[in-house]
């Protein structure tokens, strides 16, 4: 049986669901109002199996329209009759597991209603608590309000009475008695009052106003008649019922404060004198902050110069200085370059002043044995560590001697490459040692060594290494050294000379003991307890440590946790540490140390000081970082631009090969950018797109790919990533760790970019005879070689009384008699044809000459 439903409305007006579903024993309606079941009605209907013929069927069961048959109760229990046979089941009756989970579904929604109603309910009933807090408020504020204006028409009429009392005169005659009314007159109300410290008002003035008609009973009343000047001014006196307005309320307050500010003999209020700092450029905004007064004032006083500027706007230093004094400021000019001042410290006092060990600079050309010589003296083997047996980087290292006393010496490249690092050297050392092998004599490099020695002021000592060879000849060096003006003390001069054998150990003691000598001479002196100063001797990129520089202390003790500035770097030591790896707290001067912590890689020669805190350290170097990027820019305004470039490439046909370089420490990379730019030429040269330390990465490759450049590694390697992206993009990455290799190749690199030249080569002449006239063919010359030989295949130009009239192509007919042949000798005749060429005369000379490309090199 299909199921129905059913809707009857309820006494609250909501309609009540009502289910039917057909079970085993009849049909079941159940009525649902608010979450209640209720069961109305259950009709049992008798079922009967009707058979497929028809005979037995059970009785049709009534009608729609038919009630069920009603059963009388008997009144004896009967015997049980057997229990019906289920109905069929009909296409449209619903289960008894489909009823219930209908009836669950129709208590949810009803459940879902009232929830929702009662949060409609709690919101309605919240909006409502909201307004009346609103409405008490605003009773509250016009409360106030109203307070506010009474106590101010009270103090008016307090200061009016007062004003009158004291412009009465003293003398006046008593007033007469007035009848009182009550038990107390007011006279003496009035004294009592005034003995309390109160007053009794005055009964208010009625207004002048037109008689009006009465006014009916209930009727509100108005005021009818002409308005007069003394009613406005009553009422502007607050006489009147209605109340001010906020705003006329703030004006009169304004008015009085003007109003005492005057009474108390002030007019304007005095500005106040301030001392302003103005750099050479201040923006408008913190000219305002240093003069304590509004953006808007700065503009305003611009605009009535003609100017328009903004708050970001940056003004100069005479501007800046023109505004302050136009407010009445103090103005203190000053320099951006005044943050360096009181840095270097003041002069030491004499008796501050300790003996130092002296720095000894170990120079020459390369492979004499510096490094070997100074390796003997430390009784190690750095030697043995150099990439291709030659030092390419500068050491500095402390040798404590058996009599506890200490040398530092600094040992500096000799490649040619390495003039910078040789030039750094000289310039921080105290005695310089001029190496000079046996068996060699005096180099470029020995020379240049000489002239940074000179420069820097220093006394020089010649030590000839390598005396243990047999073809050593130490005579012979020195009197090399005379051509470079370096007399030693055999030929009557001053320089003292050694002669040594760093592979035999002689010698040693007696260059040690010279060292100490001249040393002893310059009584070398330093103050240690002052703030440090330093030196930047190297600089590198270390993975596990971060920026790493090797310095030399020149003044004063570096102390680890000191706040330093190291050219444009600036960071806190957080580590010292010898050349043998020991850590220290302090070093002192004349001491080569490793610190780490600088923010940066600070550059080889930077002079390093301690500054007093972490601000003062950020401004000097961001000042310092300002100045360089302007020296770049400087450096760089004739155009970087890729037109520029191209335009510059046009004009003087210059090729360029750009090149990104990475090294291991900061003057390695120095070293090889000077390299570069000195193979340069006009019509080739080598961009350096960037040159910096540590591994090859990422952002590298990157820059490498953007401006077409090759990466050069110098005593460093590439991380994987920066490998696989070089591979993707296509990039070049060479490595190198000795430095004349890596120029040999990028020379060879930039020969080939060079154009080749044409270079001729001279075979014969001959000489025109007679000139035939041939049809089909044209003008055939006669000729006869006069000189040297004629080729077919050759370049041939005619020359008529020696000026040359025609630059032909290739010879391409040569012959002699009747057949082709492919040169012609001296003293024979031959016939040639010259092509499209039809002016050829008698006694015209026929050059022929072969053409060379020739590959140029730098």
């Amino acid at each position: 049986m299909s199921d129905g439903s059913e809707q009857k409305e309820g006494a609250s007006g909501r309609k009540p669901l009502t289910l039917t579903r057909t079970t085993s024993g009849g049909t079941v309606r159940q009525s649902f109002s608010h979450g209640r079941t209720k069961q109305v009605a259950v009709e049992v209907r008798e079922k009967r199996a009707i058979g497929r013929g028809g005979a037995g069927a059970a009785p049709s069961a009534p009608g729609p329209g038919v009630p069920p048959p009603i059963k009388s109760r008997a009144p004896k229990a009967a015997p049980a009759a057997p229990e019906p046979a289920p109905p069929p089941v009909r296409p449209g009756d619903i289960s008894d597991v489909e009823a219930r989970r209908r009836e669950e579904a129709v208590r949810r929604a009803m459940a879902e209603r009232e929830a929702r109603e009662q949060r409609l309910r709690a919101e309605e009933e919240q909006r409502r608590a909201l307004d009346e807090a609103q409405r008490k408020k605003a009773a509250e504020l016009a409360a106030a309000e109203a307070e506010a204006e009474a106590r101010r028409r009270e103090a008016e009429a307090e200061a009016e009475a007062e004003a009158v009392e004291a412009q009465a005169p003293a003398e006046a005659p008593p007033a007469p008695a007035q009848p009182t009314r009550g038990p107390v007159a007011k006279e003496e109300n009035t004294n009592l009052l005034g003995d309390l410290g109160g007053r009794i008002k005055s009964a208010r003035k009625p207004l002048p106003t037109a008689p009006v008609k009465p006014a009916k009973k209930g009727e509100p009343k108005r005021r009818e008649g002409k308005l007069t000047l003394d009613m406005v001014e009553r009422i502007t006196e607050g006489d009147d019922d209605r109340v001010r307005s906020l705003a006329a309320y703030r004006r009169a307050q304004q008015k009085e404060k003007e109003r005492r500010a005057k009474l108390m003999g002030g007019g304007d209020r005095e500005r106040i004198t301030r001392e302003v700092t103005i750099p050479e450029t201040i923006t408008v905004q913190d000219l305002a902050n240093r003069m304590a007064i509004r953006v808007a004032d700065i503009i305003k006083f611009m605009m009535r110069q003609g100017q328009m500027v903004k708050q970001a706007d940056v003004l100069d230093a005479d501007t800046a200085e023109l505004i302050a004094t136009e407010y009445g400021h103090i103005v203190k000019r000053v320099a951006e370059s005044d943050v360096e001042e009181g840095l270097s410290g003041e002069v030491d006092a004499e008796e501050d002043l300790k003996p130092r060990p002296p720095v000894v600079t170990i120079m020459g050309h390369v492979d004499h044995g510096k490094t070997s010589l100074l390796d003997a003296l430390r009784e190690t083997d750095v030697a043995a560590g150099e990439a291709g047996g030659i030092t390419q980087h500068i050491g500095a290292y402390q040798v404590r001697l058996k009599d506890g006393s200490r040398v530092t010496f600094l040992d500096t490249p000799g490649h040619a490459a390495f003039s910078s690092m040789r030039a750094r050297g000289a310039q921080v050392t105290d005695v310089v040692v001029l190496v000079v092998a046996a068996d060699d004599g005096v180099m470029p490099q020995t020379a240049e060594a000489i002239s940074h020695a000179k420069a820097s002021g220093v006394p020089l000592i010649v030590a000839v290494n390598k005396i243990d060879k047999p073809d050593a000849n130490p005579e012979r060096v020195l009197q090399e050294l005379l051509q470079h003006e370096i007399v030693t003390e055999n030929f009557g001069g001053e320089v003292l000379h050694v002669e040594v054998s760093a592979l035999k150990k002689t010698g040693l003691d007696k260059l040690v003991e010279t060292i100490l000598l001249q040393a002893e001479l310059l009584d070398i002196k330093a103050n240690p307890k002052r703030a440090a100063e330093a030196t930047v001797i190297e600089s590198r990129l270390d993975r596990g440590r971060g920026v790493v520089a090797t310095v030399l202390v020149q003044k004063g003790t570096l102390k680890r946790g000191d706040i330093v500035v190291a050219g444009a770097q600036w960071g806190r030591v957080r580590a010292l540490a010898n050349e043998r790896g020991q850590m220290l707290n302090e070093a002192g001067p004349s001491e080569p140390v490793e610190i780490m912590g600088l923010e940066g890689v600070p550059d080889p020669g930077d002079t390093m000081q301690v500054v007093e805190n972490e601000n003062r350290a950020r401004e000097i170097a961001d000042y310092r970082q300002r100045k360089r990027r302007e020296r770049m820019s400087v450096g760089a305004s004739r155009g970087n631009s890729l037109e520029q470039m191209m335009a510059r490439i046009k004009d003087t046909g210059a090729s360029e090969l750009p090149v990104l370089i990475k090294a291991d420490v900061q003057g390695s990379a120095e070293a090889i950018t000077g390299s570069l730019d000195k193979l340069g030429t006009e019509e080739v040269q080598a961009r350096t797109v960037h040159s910096g330390v540590g591994a090859i990465n990422e952002s590298d490759v990157q820059l490498a790919k953007t401006s077409g450049a090759s990466v050069i590694g110098f005593n460093v390697r590439a991380s994987k990533e920066a490998r696989d992206l070089a591979e993707r993009e296509g990039v070049e990455i060479r490595y190198y760790s000795i430095i004349y290799d890596l120029i040999d190749d990028i020379k060879g690199v930039m020969s080939g970019m060079l154009a080749p030249i044409n270079r001729e080569t001279f075979l014969g002449n001959a000489e025109v005879l007679e000139v035939f006239q041939i049809s089909k063919v044209g003008k055939v010359g006669g000729c006869r070689v006069t000189e040297g030989v004629v080729r077919k295949g050759a370049k041939v130009r005619i020359l008529r009384d020696n000026v040359v009239i025609q630059e032909m192509g290739v010879l391409t007919t040569l012959k002699r008699f009747k057949d082709e042949v492919n040169e012609v000798v001296m003293g024979q005749e031959c016939g040639m044809s010259f092509g499209q060429f039809q002016d050829i005369k008698k006694g015209d000379v026929v050059e022929c000459f072969n053409v060379e490309v020739v590959q140029r090199t730098l």
